[in-house]
């Protein structure tokens, strides 16, 4: 468990660190950004718990960050990532992993300014990993694998979730 919570707490801290000091700016000549982090998992969901976890109704609000901290962490991020577009209405601050499969909700490696159609589509493939994850259909670990980083798509084709 004093793992669990030294984990959180230095995800909480690092990113904490983004918000009040700026973002670390490395130039690329290769223009934005747009690639997701590589996705980090919620250590206090497993298999095993499942039941008292992701798939209690309302549980992803009782671990969801604030806006104004995901407001802010999305705005430093854009800008580190070197996003031509910069109206922050035009992204969600999202999780790689979803919540609503265990994602972690705080950790850098798990949050990215996602464009926000893209991410109204990611919705409802979410919603569907997480039927089939508490309907037994399968694993948690299978659905955090199919949604993580660009397999997102593809996951949403062998899930038969429409995306435009």
């Amino acid at each position: 468990m004093a793992d669990i919570r030294k984990e959180h707490a230095q995800g909480f801290l690092a990113a904490l660190l983004v918000v009040l000091l700026g973002p670390v700016t490395v130039w690329s000549a290769a223009g934005p950004d747009y690639t997701p982090p590589p996705g980090a998992v919620n250590p206090q969901v497993t298999q095993a718990n499942i039941n008292q976890t992701i798939c209690v109704r309302g549980w992803t609000r009782t671990v969801r960050p604030p806006v104004q901290y995901t407001d802010a962490l999305k705005r430093q991020q854009m800008a580190a990532r070197h996003y031509t577009d910069t109206n922050p209405a035009d992204y969600e601050e999202d999780h790689d992993i979803p919540l609503e499969v265990g994602g972690n909700p705080t950790n850098l490696l798990n949050l990215w300014p996602q464009p926000i159609r893209e991410a109204r589509m990611k919705d409802k493939l979410e919603n569907a990993l997480n039927k089939a994850v508490c309907g037994g259909k399968m694993t948690l670990h299978d659905a955090q694998e199919c949604i993580r980083g660009t397999n997102w798509t593809a996951c949403a084709r062998r899930m038969g979730t429409p995306i435009p």
